[in-house]
């Protein structure tokens, strides 16, 4: 539930802020309380508990498309790694057979190096050259809707996030590959 710091109840509430912004209904929003997958970003969580719960939410609400982290995770925050890697693990035994049946497919973020990270639409050309099977470049008001999005998550705006929320190039231009 996003509870590290205790403070639960108030992310859940960001969370689907943020998504209206977005134009995702709170109905289409699911937060997973589980006691053995703890918001915090040092923990690893269960590979085979968490591919199991992913897999049941994709079937219960045929999802066709996941786009999560790669295993960098983005910032290297165990929890974003661990969802990369019971994604991964679905794909890769007896249930990628049910993943193939269901007709879903993973798309992961590329975790990008800490120069290419912060250096904004200039990472533009970059990403353009670079391979990839997808990328997205916002446009100017798409860019102002997500940091506006991004800006809802206020018990987690520590100072860095401002700067992330400013330069990150994942603001604008993210570049995904198939799982």
């Amino acid at each position: 539930s996003g509870n590290y710091y205790d403070q639960g109840e108030i992310r859940k509430k960001e969370l689907e802020e943020s998504c209206f912004l977005l134009g995702i209904p709170a109905s289409n929003v699911t937060v997973i309380d589980h006691r053995d997958l703890p918001d915090n970003p040092a923990v690893e969580w269960d590979t085979q508990l968490l591919a199991t719960l992913v897999l049941k939410h994709i079937e219960a609400n045929n999802i066709n498309l996941v786009v999560t982290f790669d295993a960098g995770g983005v910032s290297g925050h165990a929890n974003h790694i661990s969802l990369y890697t019971a994604l991964r693990y679905s794909c890769c035994v007896e249930i990628s057979v049910l993943f193939l049946c269901l007709g879903c497919r993973v798309l992961v973020l590329e975790s990008v190096n800490l120069l290419r990270k912060y250096i904004s639409i200039l990472d533009i050309p970059i990403s353009c050259l670079l391979p990839r099977d997808a990328l997205f470049i916002l446009t100017e008001e798409e860019t102002e809707q997500a940091r506006r999005a991004m800006r809802c998550h206020r018990s987690q705006l520590l100072w860095f996030r401002h700067i992330y929320i400013l330069l990150s190039r994942y603001m604008m231009v993210n570049s995904l590959r198939l799982l």
